[in-house]
């Protein structure tokens, strides 16, 4: 035997290193995960829910979310993980099976999901998009005429792409208004890879421990006197005055700053530690009030024993004012003692000001709030307290839709209130999920209980607690004794007849309101169309300005005094004659928030007129500022779309005016008249609501109409009766759920061909079920032709295998030849 070989066979062998996989999760609409290799130096670091770089494609950077940790070897070349990114889980693995059914459910991919839920802070990306920079203050006055365009459009479209930016302004060059706006920190360009939460630091002071005992700091402070160091010895006085005698540290900020203080840091007299400091304020409003103090009525008392012992969904029906916040408020105390944790969904971010105020003086800094508003570092610490246990960890949650996808350690409770709105349901981007809904799923996941409140329930939520799914408690009486409003239509028609109009108004609206401000009280009027007017319209040849890329007239804002689509932001200025004749005799057409708040100045030149709309909110805080104003009675009438009607509590409202109720009732939906209910309802709920009776005014062409007959007598039965049995004979839910599938495309012939194929298709395997295909009431956005096609199924049928088939067929459709560019878009249970 050789001398090698002898030694081949008795030298130890060397320990074969284990090489590990990560199943990574992309913010990408694309299925399932991605492999990849774990480099040595991160063995034993990396863990399912963190986050890690990775890369994908050939240039481009991403965040991604470890699934899966393994050592099953690929049959494909890996690529490694280029860095971790935190220390521990960001995402817990309940998070991500809610992810999952959320994907299933709404038919999207759990990329699409994971874009949605992370906050903007926590997802990096190497791509190219226009977003309002985290830290603009709003302040507009400094822009100019086309920067103050584009932001507007990114308030109204949040993400947008540099040639959409473009075409909305009609500009061949963007790049150098872009950049000047980035130089200047007014907008964000998503390109480099970066982590876009940095911690906040202060420093903190503290005496040297050469200098903590008694005598040591008598000699210290002799000396600097000996040497003339009278600033010094001020410093010190400070900081040894605001530390309680060198028990505590202070903030270098509440310091003087200067040479002082500097030399004593530099002489190690004083040390420094830098500390991480919330970005979230503190309660500070003095000692917290007690839940168990709140006296419920005899109705609140039988609604709390139901909601707290019964099904484990349940829907509070109470009138407007019935006090259902009281009886939410008793019911998060019992999950707080509990140590667990509850969530209260709102759906209009104006509305979680006032709440926050009212859960904040029983749970104070357990409190926390969660919506797009705030800025992304801060929605990042909202985030981990979520997660983290123990103190300054949070334990009520509150927020808009995109609250429900915290990382919840221990959810109890979930409370949807005003449960019917249709704010709940994410239109864009996927997945497009309705958080009423998806709620008592993520519920159901953590046994918790679900109560759903509202004082117009949705015809689905009454009908399940009608048969016995959910439990039912009612509120029939405003809480305190106060009365209902009394609500008085206004038939317009013979208003106009004899004379009895002012403008816009009637004469019994505007002696309301005379008299309102006479009593020094306030008012709110609601109109659902914010600008100026409707459109521009010619008198000789009656052409109307349209978009150029959305089949919509364009809506005039006097403010900017352009012409502006609502859809894309497209934007031109008003004409001085008409394009087509050009004739100069143009008027405006219809009225928005804009023009009623100004006819009001002229009419009421001593009140002080404010109006609440997308258009006047974009700056920062201005909702808070908006409704601050008003609850504090610097405000006297407030004008408003449908932001004035979800759920505002003032104390001081005693006349509501609705405007134009027509053209709430006669949109063409299904769910129009219970809409209409809702919202006319709704907004009535805010007059008299802590005192004197309220009074509404609903101005209308078609007084006779019965929805305006349900909503005076306040008879949401008689209108529940009428809808379900229109739902049970021509199929919409609750009775069968509906899928909508809406395809996208340039080109209209394009369009029609791949609908039509789709359809054929569907027909094929869904027989009866497939509507249309058809163009929608607006057939064409952001240049792109729209047409949809309807599935209904009944609510008994299983459908999870039909989505896939119908996701499959999708995917067949874009393999055509000629059909890659066709979008293919599911909406389930559509609003």
């Amino acid at each position: 035997m050789a001398e090698s070989d002898n030694f081949c066979n008795f030298a130890p062998r060397m320990k074969e290193r284990t090489t590990y996989y990560a199943d990574v999760l992309l913010p990408l609409h694309l299925p399932g995960t991605y492999t990849y290799r774990v480099p040595k130096e991160y063995d034993g670091r990396v863990m399912a829910g963190q986050r890690v770089v990775v890369q994908f494609g050939r240039q481009k950077l991403y965040s991604a979310i470890v699934r899966r940790v393994h050592r099953e070897t690929p049959s494909w070349k890996c690529k490694y993980i280029a860095a971790i990114l935190d220390l521990h889980p960001i995402v817990t693995e309940r998070q991500m099976d809610f992810w999952d059914w959320l994907a299933e459910y709404y038919m999207c991919y759990p990329g699409d999901v994971m874009s949605t839920a992370l906050p903007a802070g926590m997802k990096l990306a190497s791509e190219s998009a226009i977003a309002i920079h985290p830290d603009f203050d709003g302040e507009l006055s400094r822009l100019s005429d086309q920067e103050l365009r584009v932001v507007q459009i990114l308030s109204e479209h949040p993400v947008m792409k540099v040639a959409d930016i473009g075409r909305a302004l009609g500009l061949q060059k963007t790049m150098p208004l872009i950049r000047s706006m980035i130089e200047r920190s007014v907008i964000v360009m998503g390109e480099d890879i970066k982590d876009r939460f940095n911690p906040r630091t202060s420093t903190y002071l503290r005496l040297s421990d050469t200098y903590r005992t008694e005598e040591s700091l008598r000699q210290l402070l002799d000396e600097l006197e000996r040497k003339r160091r009278s600033k010094q010895v001020a410093v010190l006085m400070q900081l040894i005055q605001q530390s309680d005698f060198g028990k505590k540290a202070v903030a270098k900020r509440m310091l003087p700053q200067g040479s002082a203080l500097n030399t004593l840091l530099k002489n190690k007299i004083i040390t420094a530690e830098e500390r991480l400091e919330s970005r979230i304020e503190r309660y500070d409003e003095g000692e917290l009030l007690d839940p168990r103090d709140i006296v419920l009525n005899e109705e609140q008392v039988q609604a709390y024993e139901c909601l707290k012992s019964g099904k484990a969904t349940s829907l509070l029906h109470g009138v407007t004012s019935s006090g259902k916040t009281e009886v939410y408020i008793k019911l998060i105390d019992e999950v707080v003692r509990a140590g667990r944790q509850a969530l209260l969904l709102l759906p209009e971010i104006a509305l979680t000001t006032q709440v926050i105020n009212r859960l904040k003086r029983y749970f104070g800094d357990k409190v926390g709030v969660y919506h797009s508003r705030f800025p992304a570092s801060q929605r990042v610490e909202v985030w981990q307290r979520t997660l983290a246990d123990g103190e300054g960890g949070f334990q009520v949650l509150l927020g808009a839709r995109s609250a429900l996808l915290l990382p919840f350690r221990d959810l109890a409770l979930v409370i949807v209130d005003e449960e019917h709105d249709t704010s709940f349901k994410q239109q864009e981007p996927a997945p497009r999920y309705n958080a009423r809904d998806a709620a008592i799923y993520l519920a159901k996941m953590w046994g918790a209980r679900v109560v759903l409140g509202s004082a117009t329930p949705s015809v689905e939520s009454y009908h399940n607690a009608l048969t016995g799914k959910y439990g039912l408690a009612t509120l029939t009486q405003r809480y305190g004794g106060f009365s209902l409003p009394e609500v008085t239509v206004v038939d317009m028609r013979e208003a106009y007849k004899s004379r009895q109009m002012k403008g816009h108004f009637s004469t019994a609206l505007l002696a309301a309101i005379d008299e309102a401000l006479t009593k020094r009280q306030q008012v709110i009027l609601f109109q659902n169309r914010r600008g100026f007017s409707l459109h521009l319209e010619c008198d000789d040849c009656h052409h109307i300005p349209q978009c150029i890329h959305c089949d919509v007239s364009l809506v005039y804002h006097k403010a900017t005094n352009t012409l502006r689509c609502h859809y894309c932001g497209y934007s031109i200025p008003v004409p001085e004659e008409c394009p087509a004749c050009h004739s100069t005799h143009l008027r405006m057409v219809g009225i928005g928030t804009e023009r009623i708040e100004e006819d009001l100045q002229i009419m009421y030149p001593d009140a002080t007129v404010a109006r609440m709309d997308l258009d006047s909110t974009m700056q920062k805080n201005q909702y808070l500022e908006l409704l601050n104003d008003f609850q504090n009675r610097r405000i006297d009438i407030l004008v408003g779309t449908q932001m004035v009607t979800k759920g505002l509590d003032f104390q001081n409202v005693s006349v509501v005016g609705v405007v134009n109720a027509d053209n709430i009732i006669n949109f063409p939906n299904f769910r129009s008249f219970e809409r209409a209910f809702q919202q006319l309802t709704q907004v009535s709920g805010r007059a008299g609501r802590h005192g004197e009776g309220g009074r509404v005014f609903i101005q209308t062409f078609n007084p006779q109409h019965q929805v305006l007959t349900d909503v005076m007598t306040g008879n949401y039965r008689h209108l529940y009766e009428e809808q379900i049995e229109e739902r049970r004979v021509f199929r919409y839910p609750p009775f069968y759920r509906l899928i909508q599938i809406t395809l996208k495309h340039s080109d209209t012939e394009v369009l029609n061909a791949a609908a039509d194929w789709i359809a054929t298709q569907m027909r094929g395997t869904f027989a009866w079920r497939v509507m249309g295909p058809e163009y929608p009431l607006v057939s064409r956005i952001k240049s792109l032709y729209l047409k949809q096609i309807t599935l209904r199924f009944e609510r008994s049928e299983p459908i999870a295998d039909a989505k896939r088939v119908m996701m499959t067929m999708a995917a067949d459709l874009t393999k055509q030849e000629g059909w890659s560019g066709v979008s293919v878009i599911f909406d389930v249970d559509p609003m």
